[in-house]
């Protein structure tokens, strides 16, 4: 019997009651530090839930012309706004929906700033943009080199030794990235970077933005420490706001893909349990952090032919419906024997992989729904073959 009887398959099942659990989590963390968190749409964008994040936060982060306009068209606030380039043929959009730009080079900044000092000279106070700097303290403790920033010949950020010793009067802040699902230890470590690198701009700053990566949310994530390191921080440098904009944090364990098994093969030995989703489509930061999701009702195997996992009992690979050889994982050890039909539930799959989807080979993308408090389940959006035909010329 389904858990999810009134869903969709396949489907993603955010739960509201885990939301608010995180989102008041995050509320009490910038309270309590006098910092403020902004929510970054580059892991999050489900906007049908806007009304709910309006109730604990006030901004956005965005990346691009689409989701500078997402923030100020569904959210109800001008973004926070940073990009690795800027294009002249949207940067009035931009400006137009983002209360902050933040650069990513000098260059950028300098083939840009007529357009911010004009947009600031025609439009009254309300509508006005403040500049900000990326700037790469060159270290992280990020483990997998695809989500580095920091890494060495990084295209990102402005380098310490770049910088002029006095910043351009109109530069207000420096927004730093360095994390990704990191502990408030590993923030601790690369803020004494940070400092080193670029404390003796401080006084020219009104803001800093210590970016995202931030996963305050997670079970053994040590807030108290955080919050301890941002008011030390604070009493160091008592005139800068300071900002957080995590994404995952946000969306961290609030709901599943919920798909069902279509077909069983076995080649060589090898059990592998075929399910009307996809891992590159549906779930891509699998295979590319890559990490095994955790599947409800079974326990997560490591290792293969060595443990002798392909021959036991219960165990299977998971294979996505996709056409890529390489759409699958594996192992899992079920409680039973997996049949046709069967419900499959992949745990926390909200934050990054719904807005990372593809629609890869035409294969059916899964609904988007809403648990509410009360239990009844929202269907915000069901995808057709028109969604489908309309992304292709």
């Amino acid at each position: 019997m389904s858990q999810y009887p009134n869903a969709p398959s396949p489907s993603y099942i955010l739960e509201e009651r885990r939301l608010r659990d995180n989102l008041s989590l995050i509320n009490s963390i910038a309270k309590r530090a006098s910092v403020e968190f902004i929510l970054a749409f580059k892991a999050y964008a489900l906007w049908r839930t806007f009304p709910i994040f309006r109730e604990y936060i006030q901004h956005t982060t965005a990346s691009s012309p689409y989701e500078a306009r997402l923030a100020f068209e569904e959210f109800g606030s001008r973004a926070h706004t940073y990009t690795p380039a800027y294009e002249e043929e949207t940067f009035q959009e931009m400006l137009r929906c983002s209360s902050v730009i933040t650069f990513n080079s000098l260059s950028q900044y300098e083939r840009f700033r007529p357009s911010v000092e004009k947009w600031n000279t025609t439009h009254d106070m309300s509508q006005s943009v403040c500049c900000g700097l990326r700037v790469n303290p060159e270290y992280s403790e990020i483990e997998t080199a695809l989500y580095d920033p920091c890494a060495p010949g990084s295209r990102f950020g402005v380098l310490s030794t770049s910088l002029p010793s006095q910043l351009p009067k109109d530069i207000r802040g420096f927004h730093i990235h360095c994390h990704c699902e990191s502990s408030s230890y590993a923030f601790e470590n690369t803020l004494k970077h940070i400092e080193q690198k670029f404390a003796k701009w401080f006084d020219q700053l009104e803001w800093i933005n210590f970016g995202g990566g931030h996963l305050v949310t997670r079970a053994d994530y040590n807030a108290e420490h955080l919050i301890a390191t941002l008011m030390a921080f604070k009493a160091r440098y008592p005139h800068l706001r300071v900002i957080m904009e995590p994404g995952s944090a946000f969306a961290w364990q609030t709901g599943p893909l919920v798909a069902k098994i279509v077909d069983i093969v076995c080649n060589a030995g090898v059990k592998t349990a075929l399910f009307n989703a996809s891992f590159t489509c549906h779930m891509p930061d699998c295979l590319e952090m890559p990490y095994h999701p955790r599947i409800r009702g079974a326990e997560t195997l490591t290792g293969g032919a060595e443990e002798g996992f392909e021959t036991a009992e219960c165990v299977y690979r998971l294979g996505g419906n996709s056409c890529l050889s390489g759409d699958y994982m594996g192992y899992w050890r079920f409680e039973r024997p997996l049949n046709v039909g069967d419900e499959i539930i992949f745990e926390d799959m909200i934050h990054y992989t719904t807005v990372k989807t593809t629609m890869f080979n035409g294969i059916h993308h899964p609904a988007i729904c809403l648990q509410r408090l009360d239990g009844n389940l929202e269907i915000l959006r069901q995808f057709k073959y028109e969604d489908y035909r309309d992304r292709m010329d």
